[in-house]
């Protein structure tokens, strides 16, 4: 079985594997084709072996390669009252950086 590992990383928590494309939220003072070090590990499998962290597994890391910066999806917001011609629309895309999964160090 495939060895994987369970992520946190801008409060949100992602299942990765050596060669996996993520989107993640922004992070301060990268830039494209550095390496980026995560170390805040909650799971990992490796294929017989499981290790659950108390919250963070030590001396786990994932490593990855900026590849890009994307923006998500657009996500609108409309409000109204009713019978009062009073309508607002306002929209919203999100900041992210693509990372490519290169290495599970367990």
């Amino acid at each position: 079985m495939k060895s994987y590992a369970i992520i946190q990383t801008g409060s949100k928590q992602y299942q990765v594997s050596e060669g996996d494309v993520i989107d993640v939220e922004l992070l301060d003072g990268i830039s494209e084709g550095q390496e980026i070090v995560f170390d805040q590990v909650l799971f990992t499998f490796d294929g017989s072996k499981v290790s659950l962290g108390t919250p963070i597994v030590k001396d786990a890391v994932v490593k990855g390669q900026l590849l890009s910066q994307v923006r998500g999806e657009k996500v609108t917001a409309y409000k109204y009252k009713r019978r009062k011609n009073y309508h607002r629309k306002t929209g919203h895309r999100q900041n992210y950086l693509r990372v490519k999964i290169s290495n599970l160090v367990i």
